[in-house]
């Protein structure tokens, strides 16, 4: 499945073009801070796995207040080459690789 490219960014890392993108607005559970935020990121202009990040806050348009940060570009970078690290084959057709981010 490929993202929308609407909402999405580009980010290249160690050489490589990827797309990420975060929902726009959260899901119901996203919006009660029952699930956190999540993002979706692939290799551009390739038909490959998913890497699908649930990351350690909440969404930003959650309805309880809660905490909320920026997803930073570095912090994708970092969230590819771990993800790279743990097996993801982003070439490779096949079903979404997940993985949780840590805290810091």
């Amino acid at each position: 499945m490929a993202l929308v490219k609407k909402g999405s960014r580009l980010i290249t890392v160690d050489g490589t073009a990827y797309r990420w993108r975060v929902r726009g607005r959260p899901t119901y559970a996203q919006g009660l801070c029952e699930r956190p935020l999540a993002v979706a990121v692939e290799q551009v202009d390739c038909k490959g796995r998913l890497l699908l990040v649930s990351m350690p806050q909440d969404h930003p348009s959650n309805w309880i207040g809660g905490p909320a940060a920026p997803v930073l570009p570095s912090t994708v970078a970092v969230i590819v080459r771990r993800a790279l690290a743990e097996g993801w084959q982003p070439t490779r057709p096949g079903t979404a690789f997940h993985l949780t981010a840590s805290v810091g």
